[in-house]
């Protein structure tokens, strides 16, 4: 897979970040607002009227809970010329899809497919090499919002950087930052979803690459008022050794899941005992297996775990097409065809993410940048 990785690189104040980047990626940000005013009126029936007006209100939440990140939206809005509701709605597009238990889950929009897919991995001392602190994951999304991702660094006055794939508009997927805290992110889903009031899902991402430590990541993300599910395995170095986390998150509940052995994986169904209903119940597919299978699978490894064994993980191919390493599968419906789009390989010690295009089983070495 050769799409080639666009990166935007900006500095200043969260206005300034945001207006950089806005006038940096103006072209794809408008054409990722124009596919998903199309995702959201086939797959949850929102016209663009009420996709802006969700977009609004999910704008005033983020203002209220973290204002830099919506002084960095506005700025982004005013850089593309874009209406802000509308990039607040697209930072939300979890929440506008399957938000709703009646507009899907994160099975599909109710056709089959499994939009949901991802993997996370995380590995610490002294299952790792070197004792490093190791992030992974496939990101599986529709093939065709592919070409509209890119890599976004960003520095602030204070000097934290941060490193993170985006959809063009939006603040953050998986990423890490300056201070060696780093995050992977997968899809959930749950009969509490749908809760007015929360903080978009990709703002409450990148108000964990905000912190500057991992105690801060845990309380941005948790303190955070949330419409719909989220699973964030997050992490940090350290030199005498860093630490993995997992958090699932619904409205008004959270729960949350450490390494066993050095190492913790996540897919997309609860492993917490939360007192929700897993609506993952009423679809079935490969998250069942995923998650325990890359257990297994990081487990044969007899040796200290390297990034490359990771992916090696990530490139499996059981149960294909719907397997770790993703690939579309025709007999589901156009939209709900997924695939791994973009492979995400974390050393938060040395503080370098590598992106790889497609399934990582395509044999690209991918893109490496050091923050």
């Amino acid at each position: 897979m050769d799409t080639p990785l666009t990166v935007v690189d900006v500095r200043g104040t969260p206005e300034q970040m945001g207006l950089a980047y806005g006038e940096s990626a103006a072209g794809p940000i408008k054409e990722n607002v124009v596919a998903y005013l199309g995702r959201f009126a086939r797959t949850a029936g929102l016209d663009r009227a009420a996709v802006a007006a969700r977009g609004a209100a999910f704008g005033e939440t983020t203002r209220g809970h973290f204002p830099r990140l919506a002084a960095m939206l506005d700025g982004v809005a005013r850089g593309a010329g874009v209406a802000p509701s509308l990039i607040y709605a697209i930072n939300a597009r979890s929440e506008l899809l399957y938000g709703d238990p009646a507009c899907g889950s994160p099975g599909g929009s109710g056709a089959g497919g499994e939009q949901g897919e991802c993997t996370s991995l995380g590995v610490v001392a002294p299952r790792s090499a070197g004792g490093r602190t190791l992030l992974a994951q496939n990101w599986d999304w529709h093939p065709a919002h592919r070409d509209v991702n890119l890599l976004l660094v960003t520095e602030d006055e204070r000097g934290h950087r941060v490193a993170a794939l985006a959809e063009a508009g939006m603040l953050a997927k998986a990423g890490l930052n300056s201070a060696g805290v780093g995050v992977c992110v997968n899809l959930l889903g749950c009969d509490r979803d749908g809760r007015p009031g929360g903080v978009p899902y990709h703002v409450l991402l990148r108000s964990v690459l905000e912190a500057d430590s991992l105690s801060w990541a845990i309380r941005n993300a948790m303190r955070a008022p949330r419409s719909a599910s989220i699973n964030l395995l997050v992490g940090q170095a350290h030199p005498a050794g860093g630490e993995v986390i997992d958090l699932e998150l619904v409205p008004g509940e959270a729960g949350w899941l450490h390494p066993v052995d050095g190492v913790l994986v996540h897919a997309n169904h609860f492993e917490a005992p939360l007192p929700v209903y897993d609506t993952i119940k009423d679809w079935g597919g490969s998250s069942l297996f995923r998650s325990a299978r890359a257990r297994r699978l990081l487990s044969a490894y007899p040796d200290p775990l390297r990034l490359q064994d990771l992916r090696a993980v990530l490139e499996d191919h059981h149960s294909h097409p719907v397997s770790i390493c993703r690939h579309a599968d025709e007999r589901d419906a156009e939209d709900d065809r997924s695939e791994t789009i973009w492979t995400i390989l974390m050393d938060l010690d040395v503080r370098t993410i590598t992106l790889v295009a497609g399934p990582p089983c395509s044999g690209s070495e991918g893109t490496t940048v050091a923050i």
